[in-house]
């Protein structure tokens, strides 16, 4: 499945289409050849892939496994990013070092696939970015040139949404190549609102001029929000997610820094699920002068994003809440950003740095990455979570958050300020209800009462089955099967494009 832009709903339908397979008896995977997010999960043979093929994996009732995500490109600038091959994280690369490594992960990707094809009934797999990025398809690995080595049907999708979704469904397929467009066998409509009547003059002509259907008008959905792909979805001064009343006389405000190259932006979503919590991504200092919890989440870049704070202001106003008692909570990168110092040689170069000193702790870079799931308990109930990190704790005069399953201390308590490298750790129900009432204590929201049984995991769970449910009411699902079982159209005409210089 392929998309006219990033963001089109290409994750989205994927998982939701994989979950209505696997809801029809079929043995299903989801597969991404190369995925660019900070965003990720730790798989349990101990790599990390995309947080959105862990969605999708859920969605099949599988566990997260690096074969779903072969090929993860995790950027720490603008012009580098970490590349991730089968889990692990091999050198940083930029776009001429990435070409040079085209052929291996071409093969790479080339094995994972088919041997995802011969355990599963059906691999669905997802494009990355768009394919008509054609200063880019000499090296694509995740759209046309992975569906032209593997001879897979594509499906484009569009976000009406944005507006233009006919001349980018149009134009998408215009610019690619002859033996390109073969493959091309529909289109789906994603985030339609209204009536689809006047829609469908549109669809007609678009049949008629690229002589491929429309297979689906998938209708918003308002409650959709959980597990954004990437950065793309967090937008300063947006509420996340659909906050519902408080149960108590009071909000609880969270406001999250949405940092430069902030990761694993998900960590907030916990919090957003909460009844009475609103949460917003902010990027200015002004905005935490009336939150009541701040978050400092995770990021690809520490020192780099930790310069940022400084310039924005939001560094003295971290200090300022810190000292003035009120609630802090830091998150792997933004954990270590509270510490006193972080030496790093590895991510950044920039050696020994001072930290905002809110925290006393000291931390180090290490050139190998510490990925692993965890298990612990904190405050007398078990937690679970996971390390994605190169930092390590080399001095700790704090008391610890929390103790893992072998009786290890993790991370920091200093008043009202909190600190972990566990990601996913406020996902763990009983603990978050702890965290929220102490929150609101020390934040003064006396009126503030933590829900009793806000689950996580089950709204998780009910967001992929509404997925399933779209999928099922607005796509042609029969069509989508004879795709699957025996590949694209033969026949399907080329339209003029700007390779070949015409049809």
């Amino acid at each position: 499945m392929a998309g006219t832009t990033s963001d089109a709903g290409k994750s989205v339908l994927v998982a939701g289409l994989c979950r209505l397979l696997a809801r029809r008896g079929f043995s299903t995977a989801p597969f991404k050849a190369q995925n660019m997010s900070n965003n990720s999960v730790v798989t349990l043979d101990g790599g990390e892939i995309g947080r959105a093929q862990a969605l999708q994996a859920q969605a099949c009732g599988l566990e997260p496994s690096t074969r779903f995500n072969p090929i993860l490109l995790k950027p720490g600038s603008d012009r580098r990013s970490q590349l991730v091959v089968r889990g692990r994280a091999v050198t940083t690369v930029g776009a001429a070092d990435y070409i040079h490594q085209r052929d291996h992960l071409r093969e790479v990707v080339s094995e994972d696939l088919d041997a995802l094809r011969h355990e599963f009934d059906y691999v669905v797999c997802e494009g990355a970015g768009s394919p008509a990025e054609i200063n880019l398809r000499a090296t694509d690995l995740a759209n046309m040139g992975l569906a032209r080595a593997a001879e897979l049907p594509v499906i484009v999708v569009g976000d009406i949404d944005r507006g233009g979704v006919l001349a980018h469904l149009f134009g998408t397929l215009a610019v690619l190549s002859a033996e390109d467009q073969a493959l091309v066998s529909g289109f789906v409509v994603n985030k339609f609102r209204g009536d689809q009547a006047l829609l469908e003059p549109g669809l007609e002509q678009l049949r008629a001029l690229t002589g491929r259907p429309t297979l689906g008008v998938v209708a918003f959905a308002n409650d959709l929000w959980i597990d954004a792909e990437d950065s793309l979805g967090v937008v300063a001064d947006v509420p996340v997610g659909r906050p519902a009343p408080p149960v108590g006389e009071e909000w609880l405000r969270v406001a999250a820094v949405r940092l430069p190259r902030v990761s694993n932006s998900t960590d907030v979503e916990a919090l957003a699920c909460e009844p009475g919590v609103s949460v917003r991504w902010v990027s200015e200092a002004s905005r935490l002068a009336d939150a009541d919890l701040v978050v400092v989440p995770g990021t690809k870049s520490t020192v780099a994003d930790l310069d940022w704070l400084r310039r924005s202001g939001i560094a003295d106003a971290l200090v300022a809440r810190a000292a003035a008692g009120l609630p802090i909570l830091g998150i792997c990168g933004g954990y270590q950003m509270l510490g006193s110092t972080i030496a790093d040689e590895v991510e950044s170069g920039g050696g020994l740095v001072r930290g905002l000193g809110i925290l006393d702790l000291e931390v180090e870079f290490a050139p190998d990455k510490i990925l692993t799931r965890m298990r612990g308990d904190a405050h007398g109930v078990p937690v679970s979570g996971y390390e994605i990190h190169h930092g390590r704790v080399r001095r700790n005069g704090d008391p610890p958050l929390l103790h893992t399953h072998d009786g290890a201390a993790e991370g920091s308590i200093r008043g009202a300020v909190y600190g972990t490298h566990w990601h996913g750790l406020v996902e763990s129900d009983r603990f978050r209800r702890i965290l929220l009432a102490d929150v609101a204590d020390h934040a003064g929201r006396h009126g503030f009462v933590a829900a009793p049984d806000t689950d996580v995991s089950e709204m998780r769970t009910a967001q992929i089955d509404l997925l399933a449910d779209l999928v099922e009411k607005h796509v042609d699902v029969a069509a989508v099967l004879n795709l699957l079982d025996g590949g694209a159209p033969s026949g399907l005409p080329t339209i003029g494009n700007v390779l070949s210089g015409g049809g």
